[in-house]
């Protein structure tokens, strides 16, 4: 890739991907015919932005240009076709197209001793299997990244650590989750992370919750909105959701309606949950009323 360049991967806003897109077009329409690996991998990540935003034809139509370009000696270029072709699958709620491509993304990178595309790989694995072979997968992608030599391989651990608590939450043991979270709000304290920790914070709240530790999992959660304000943040849907549901525990509902709403206005706006979630934000709704 030329020096003279605009580094693209430095551009990506994963909470805006519409934006992400947009720039990555202007990108890409500046280009000239000398820049054929550059744009081949640009347009991996063009499909990549497509379909965060759940444009997924356009996102596979963007993945076929990009292989046509793609020669036997990119060895990046090709690990990063195959993990956002998996990943448009998966998020078109395909998984068993998803699976062999990011195996074979596994495969592929461990054999160019690329960790960070292989502990990428692998994660994506232990999203689209269950339980105990999710958990396997996440082990693998730590294990890499903890002992990788590459400080951005490294940087993979805090979404692991989270991952990871989440295949324990959606097991019922808790305690695990909760360990393992309260680790990783470690690892994002020791980062002066900003968003980042305060999801680390809220997923703490969300497991003493389902611990039934409900007034820690409330003080945590109404915490967290001045956390944001002072690290001037937007405030979150979900904050105002957990609120609700505490306060909902404790026979509150008068007083837990107006935190529904909030959620309700915020989550509602969300394409996947739009897409996904129909229920849940059904349910805030009549909760706010």
């Amino acid at each position: 890739m030329e020096t003279s360049l605009p580094d693209f991967d430095n551009l990506w806003d994963f909470d805006k991907p519409e934006e992400t897109e947009k720039k990555f077009l202007d990108i890409l329409n500046g280009l000239n015919g000398d820049n054929i690996d550059y744009k081949a991998e640009l347009l991996t990540q063009i499909a990549r932005s497509q379909g965060l935003q759940m444009k997924f034809d356009a996102a596979h139509n963007t993945l076929d240009k990009a292989f046509t370009l793609i020669k036997p000696d990119d060895i990046k270029i090709h690990e990063r076709y195959l993990l956002e072709r998996g990943r448009v699958f998966n998020s078109s709620k395909q998984p068993g197209k998803a699976k062999p491509l990011f195996l074979d993304a596994y495969k592929f990178a461990l054999k160019n001793n690329l960790d960070y595309y292989a502990i990428d790989a692998a994660h994506m694995m232990a999203i689209v299997e269950k339980d105990n072979d999710s958990l396997r997968w996440n082990e693998i992608a730590i294990k890499i990244a903890e002992e990788s030599k590459d400080e951005r391989s490294k940087r993979w651990l805090g979404s692991l650590y989270n991952n990871t608590a989440w295949t324990f939450h959606d097991m019922g043991k808790y305690d695990d989750a909760l360990k393992l979270f309260e680790r990783n709000v470690v690892w994002h304290e020791e980062r002066k992370s900003k968003k980042s920790l305060i999801i680390a914070k809220w997923s703490v709240a969300r497991t003493l919750r389902s611990l039934n530790r409900i007034d820690e999992a409330l003080n945590m959660q109404m915490k967290l909105i001045d956390e944001l304000k002072e690290m001037e943040l937007e405030q979150d849907g979900y904050v105002f959701e957990e609120i609700g549901e505490c306060l909902l525990l404790q026979n509150k509902a008068d007083e837990a309606k107006s935190y529904f709403n909030s959620a309700y206005e915020m989550l509602s706006k969300d394409i996947w949950l739009q897409s996904n979630e129909k229920e849940r934000l059904e349910r805030l709704k009549k909760l706010s009323e």
